[in-house]
């Protein structure tokens, strides 16, 4: 600015856990805990510390918590709202007519519900004593706060780390208009505007599972604990050691960040919707006229049916609900393999140890991971031998160079976590608040682009991911060293995502190559052998699509041998599970 470099740097800020820790080891904090707790019996406790200003939204809790008694009356006798309200005597027109109304709130709470529905107090000063918020967060089941406005606010981190394990965790109810709503993960957000759904959320506090508070807690107590306000400025000051050390190439990046969005996408081809509706009979005919066959399918997405999208959110996943495809996929993969005239290979983008815990005890089923960077092909016993393959990439020097930059980007994001393979280094964001995570990777992509110039290396980005990886790493690779060496006449080649499009165009490049060194090849034979399968409608190199994942199973079924699932009227094993069970998860 005017000849000045001016430098924006973001990173997220926690407790000081080490002057906590001291404080919570005092028998004071322990006993008033106690106290608190014999006090109120057997009642559920909800607290909160506001500051008696309008934009602390404290009288918008106190609406929330009456309609909670209105319409949970289950509740009443049950429950009981601990509020301290804290006056700094700072903007004194302000705080009275706060304090006013929450008055004449807790006057009409206690007046229909009882006096013990509540038990307000009002104290001189901007901040409670630490022994006394740690003795209130340790006796309480929830700790809410609404602010319709704030800045920095801390004491729903303070609460989370009061209750780390071995201490019941408990549950945090934040505003969406805080801070914090957008750094804990494992926090309730609220609208304090709408009354009645924050009235149903705290209903759903109060009556979460230990194993969801439990997961909750998880989420957030790395980030709490390893955040001080000393790692807040090395960050700081790293950032502005980076930007000065990156002046010369400034031009070069504000050029690049023009494109960041667009680099975004650059992992997409020009390909066309695979508009043909897969004839599950066409394929049966054709795998039985053959007499070579190699069928290759993903993993995630096409036999292991993934999670419904509103899992992903705030929840660090493997984007499947379980980590093994269904009894009859299984079973139909066991009998494809048995066949002498088969060559079967699942092919995915995760680890050799989780593909092979999955499906790696299945006798002749080849295993490819990594998105093809190591192979253990087909055997009927033993145990596995995994191959890796050469990508030409000095593969220990990337690392040297992408990790510091990507831990730089994980310090800014609470939830954000590195993902090491033997051929890829992946910052994930499924875990952070959504669109503070597309925004770092856009800036991330820039930044390991310049970096990684020099190296022969690519940029994927993929379902909440940033990967760097070498150029020559594709599942396109498996398609050819497996056709290679074993020509079929049949080929049937399944995938649900960007990473399979690599596969579909691997197989075309392999049949042209193979008609074109053979005058004797019958075009027209190899095309009808052909399956190039995309699961769902959508862009794709592929020649067809089925619907879901359903459908994989059911023809993997068919081709087999075995009975049709839907002929038999026989349920496939995840509809089997009661999916209500997951709708809960959706609003929490």
């Amino acid at each position: 600015y005017r000849g000045t470099k001016v430098l924006v740097t973001i990173s997220n800020v926690s407790i000081e856990t080490d002057v906590v820790e001291k404080c919570l080891i005092s028998s004071l904090v322990s006993i008033e805990a106690e106290s608190l707790k014999a006090k109120y019996g057997d009642c559920k406790i909800i607290a909160g510390i506001d500051i008696a200003q309008g934009l602390s939204g404290v009288s918008l809790k106190l609406l929330a918590y009456e309609r909670l008694l209105t319409d949970y009356p289950n509740w009443v006798g049950k429950v009981v709202l601990v509020q301290k309200n804290l006056v700094p005597s700072s903007r004194k027109t302000d705080e009275n007519d706060t304090l006013n109304h929450v008055r004449y709130l807790v006057q009409r709470l206690k007046s229909s519900f009882g006096r013990d529905v509540i038990d307000y107090e009002e104290i001189e000063g901007s901040c409670l004593p630490m022994k006394h918020r740690l003795a209130l967060w340790l006796s309480s089941d929830v700790f809410m706060s609404t602010p319709i406005r704030e800045g920095l606010n801390l004491l729903p981190c303070e609460y989370v780390y009061t209750r780390k394990h071995p201490t019941e965790p408990g549950v945090t109810m934040v505003s969406e208009f805080s801070a914090l709503s957008s750094i804990l993960n494992g926090a309730l957000r609220v609208n304090p505007y709408d009354i009645k759904m924050t009235s149903t959320m705290i209903d759903t506090a109060l009556s979460m599972s230990v194993e969801e508070k439990n997961s909750r807690r998880e989420r957030d107590i790395h980030f709490v604990s390893t955040s001080p306000s000393g790692q807040w400025t090395r960050n700081v000051l790293r950032d502005l050691n980076d930007v000065v050390l990156a002046s010369d190439g400034s031009d070069r990046m504000n050029k690049k960040s023009m494109r960041a969005s667009a680099k975004m996408d650059f992992v997409n081809a020009e390909i066309e919707i695979s508009s043909s509706l897969l004839d599950p009979f066409a394929v049966r005919d054709a795998y039985n006229l053959a007499e070579k066959r190699v069928i290759f399918v993903d993993f995630n997405g096409t036999i292991v049916m993934k999670e419904p999208a509103g899992k992903y959110l705030k929840r660090e996943m493997l984007g499947m609900m379980n980590n093994k495809p269904p009894e009859e996929t299984i079973e139909a993969l066991t009998k494809l393999c048995a066949d002498d005239r088969n060559v079967v290979f699942v092919v995915s983008g995760d680890t050799e140890s989780n593909i092979e815990n999955a499906i790696g005890n299945i006798p002749g089923l080849g295993l490819a991971a990594g998105n093809g960077g190591s192979i253990s092909l087909p055997q009927k016993s033993g145990k596995r031998i995994w191959e890796k393959l050469d990508l030409g990439v000095d593969w220990d020097a990337v690392q040297n160079i992408a990790l510091p930059l990507i831990s730089k980007y994980t310090a800014r994001a609470n939830g954000s976590y590195i993902k090491l393979s033997s051929s890829s280094i992946g910052w994930s964001y499924y875990s952070c608040d959504p669109e503070w995570g597309e925004m770092l990777a856009t800036h991330l992509v820039v930044e390991l682009e310049i970096a990684l110039h020099a190296f022969d290396i690519r940029l994927v980005t993929l379902k909440g991911v940033v990967e760097v990886v070498p150029k020559k790493l594709n599942k396109g690779q498996v398609i050819k060293s497996v056709l290679t060496h074993h020509p079929a006449d049949f080929i049937l080649c399944m995938g649900d995502d960007v990473s399979d499009e690599k596969m579909f165009s691997s197989v075309f490049s392999m049949l042209a190559e193979s008609d074109s060194s053979s005058s004797t090849q019958n075009e027209s034979n190899i095309t009808s052998h052909v399956f190039t399968v995309a699961v769902g409608k959508k862009m794709s190199n592929a020649s067809y699509y089925v619907e879901s994942t359903s459908e994989v199973a059911e023809l993997l079924y068919d081709i087999s041998g075995l009975f049709s699932i839907r002929a038999t009227g026989r349920a496939m094993s995840w509809d089997k599970d009661n999916d209500d069970t997951l709708a809960p998860e959706l609003f929490a």
